[in-house]
């Protein structure tokens, strides 16, 4: 691998956990100091490999400067004699000459620990996302912002505010206990669930589908999965789902950015491995005291790799959608329960259902009847493409869209 792009896959995966191990061992008040030493390693790396090559063990070298940029900060600044050293010592360190504990263990630790505290609830919802992007997986505030459709002052004002808000807090960086587990896990499912769903579904930059938003919130949600402390019913359930989805990638989307929809995809595309490990951790998430959100959404896209149309798959999937309606309503959780009404039942009751959400402001509302209505009164379902054509902003659906209203006036 070059070094021009050896550089940037290393920043992609190994600063998150470069910053997390730092931030574990100097605190959450120097989140400014570790993101400027992390980062400045990676500046002499592309410095001093672009002259002499990449080391045969780049992360190595990577972790080495890192620590050494660290060490030299904290010696030459007064902060380290008046606040640092006296808790490195505490934490098995040898006052100035300090060695980080870079094992895998540790760094597992450490990124764990920093999921909790990008989740505190002393921070909105919205804030916790930007913060794990942030914290977590590396991303800037440009990242963010497109990600979230908005501009870069108002995440980074957000990452400012949130940061802040953990300081003020006084947010110790540790293995969370088991009160801690019990109390705050619900905000960090919820944190990757949304960060998921905004790359699966996000229309940020004309794309439907952000993979490295996905690939993201899979990773952290594997951590929890591989800590005993977090590895819960729940957590394997919320893994399956992403699993189940993830699995659709490259059929979901064609080479012109269209969207493919559920039954024109060509299931030779989608990813048996990950099918399986869908199948594995929904196995795990059944010995669970209660069926969760994350567990009957697992099982309706459990359903959802079995490509042939049967009564058994769509009665399955309808049931399973009016007990996740019961557990936690949504309007499209409601919505797509329409659709497996209409595929079990037929479209004339699903139409009934679907104008029943009376969700006009919103296109999939309006896609969705407009294929219902197709066989029965292509006038009424034009109408709806048309509504839906307005209320877009996804490129790719827009293209969709005008396809089918193409079809329906050649026909």
């Amino acid at each position: 691998m070059s070094n021009t792009s050896v550089i940037p896959h290393l920043f992609r995966t190994e600063y998150s956990k470069m910053c997390a191990v730092l931030y574990r061992s100097f605190g959450i008040e120097h989140f400014e100091i570790v993101e400027d030493l992390v980062s400045d390693a990676f500046l002499k790396a592309s410095e001093v490999w672009k002259t002499k090559g990449v080391p045969e063990n780049p992360v190595g070298w990577l972790y080495t400067v890192a620590r050494n940029n660290a060490r030299d900060h904290f010696r030459k600044s007064n902060l380290f004699k008046s606040t640092i050293s006296d808790d490195l010592k505490r934490n098995t360190f040898e006052g100035e000459d300090f060695e980080l504990d870079l094992s895998e263990k540790n760094i597992h630790d450490s990124q764990l620990a920093m999921i909790f505290v990008a989740c505190h609830p002393c921070n909105t919802p919205e804030t916790q996302i930007a913060l794990a992007l942030n914290l977590l997986c590396g991303f800037g505030a440009n990242e963010i912002a497109s990600a979230f459709l908005t501009n870069r002052e108002v995440i980074y004002k957000r990452l400012q505010r949130g940061k802040t808000n953990l300081k003020n807090a006084q947010i110790e960086i540790k293995q969370p206990t088991l009160s801690e587990i019990e109390d705050r896990l619900p905000a960090v499912f919820l944190t990757l669930y949304l960060l998921y769903n905004e790359g699966y579904y996000s229309a940020a930059q004309d794309k439907s589908l952000r993979k490295d938003l996905c690939i993201e919130a899979m990773r952290l949600c594997l951590l929890l999965v591989e800590n005993d402390l977090t590895n819960t019913s729940q957590t394997n359930a919320l893994l399956s789902l992403m699993c189940f989805q993830s699995s659709r990638f490259d059929a979901r989307v064609n080479e012109n950015g269209e969207v493919i929809l559920y039954g024109d995809q060509d299931d030779s595309l989608w990813d048996k491995e990950l099918i399986g490990r869908g199948v594995y951790y929904l196995k795990q998430a059944s010995g669970g005291p209660d069926f969760s959100k994350y567990y009957l959404e697992a099982a309706i896209a459990c359903w959802h790799t079995i490509k042939e149309d049967s009564d058994q798959k769509w009665e399955n999937i309808l049931t399973l959608y009016n007990k996740l309606l019961i557990v936690e309503y949504s309007p499209m959780a409601a919505l797509n329960r329409t659709y497996a009404l209409a595929k079990a039942r037929g479209n004339n009751i699903a139409i009934t259902e679907a104008e029943k959400l009376n969700l006009k402001d919103h296109h999939l509302y309006h896609m969705l009847l407009g294929k219902l209505y197709e066989d029965s009164n292509q006038d009424i379902a034009l109408k709806h493409y048309h509504q839906a054509l307005e209320l877009t902003k996804s490129s790719a659906d827009q293209k969709q869209i005008l396809k089918n209203i193409q079809r329906l006036k050649e026909v």
